[in-house]
């Protein structure tokens, strides 16, 4: 059985101010899908402080705000995965990790103990960062970097990003209406790594940068990473369950890519 992780973003779950429960619904059922054709899911799910936003509407930009809000939302999120993943008979269960957990091999063997049971038993693990409690020496800060790390060290063949980004191009498609998606990227360069944090939403954490701080993570250590569009999961889902690339960037190893 082929195991995955799927990253959702704050952009593609929250929107002026609230979670959006049909892009939720439509990711819940392309997991009931994908579990269908064989493949286990792990989940890393960003929203936790747009969730809390909505019954407490308080400055984020104070750091002990978005810790409180993450520490309200965390819940609501979960009802509401909860209530969606029901209508497919099926479980999902809270993962919260924080950085630290990937710095001991002691640590990580037991997280990855515990989420293997879970796929084991149909449940489907939903992860993210425990940001209520996480220090700045001790934070990933974005999911994306997170689900990297969750790819590699719970081993999965893939990691997909789901963002509102939908593709990595070959120029800012913000500022250039010529640019062009790049459909396969085997190498990224220091320039790109190190360049400004843009995340759209004022939700978000991170940005073009650290999608591609998280592939070249898993692409350096041999694993493969798909960016696609979160809004419409057709590229998505061709590729996964039809295995036709049609839309998004494929980031491959340099080992893949030289086959």
């Amino acid at each position: 059985m082929r195991r995955i992780v799927l990253k959702v973003g704050s952009h593609v779950l929250a929107e002026s101010g609230s979670v959006v429960k049909e892009r939720m619904m439509a990711l819940v059922g392309l997991i009931h899908d994908l579990q269908a054709a064989g493949i286990e899911v792990i989940l890393v799910s960003s929203g936790a402080v747009a969730a809390g936003y909505t019954l407490l509407p308080i400055d984020k930009s104070s750091l002990a705000n978005r810790q409180a809000l993450a520490a309200i939302g965390q819940p609501l999120l979960m009802k509401m995965y909860q209530e969606k993943f029901a209508r497919f008979n099926k479980l999902c269960s809270q993962v919260l990790l924080s950085a630290d957990v990937f710095e001991s091999s002691e640590h990580t063997a037991h997280a990855k103990r515990a989420v293997d049971t879970l796929l084991a038993n149909g449940v489907v693990p939903i992860i993210n960062e425990n940001d209520t409690v996480s220090v700045d020496e001790l934070v990933f800060g974005d999911n994306d970097r997170l689900s990297a790390h969750v790819a590699h060290y719970f081993d999965a063949s893939l990691l997909v990003i789901l963002s509102d980004i939908d593709a990595y191009y070959d120029k800012d498609p913000n500022c250039h209406d010529d640019a062009k998606p790049r459909k396969i990227v085997t190498h990224i360069g220091d320039a790109e790594l190190c360049a400004e944090h843009t995340p759209n939403n004022e939700f978000a954490t991170g940005g073009i940068v650290t999608k591609l701080q998280a592939a070249d993570f898993l692409m350096k250590r041999g694993r493969r990473m798909l960016l696609a569009s979160g809004f419409d999961l057709h590229d998505v889902r061709s590729f996964l369950l039809d295995d036709r690339h049609e839309g998004g960037t494929l980031f491959l190893p340099g080992s893949e890519a030289q086959e």
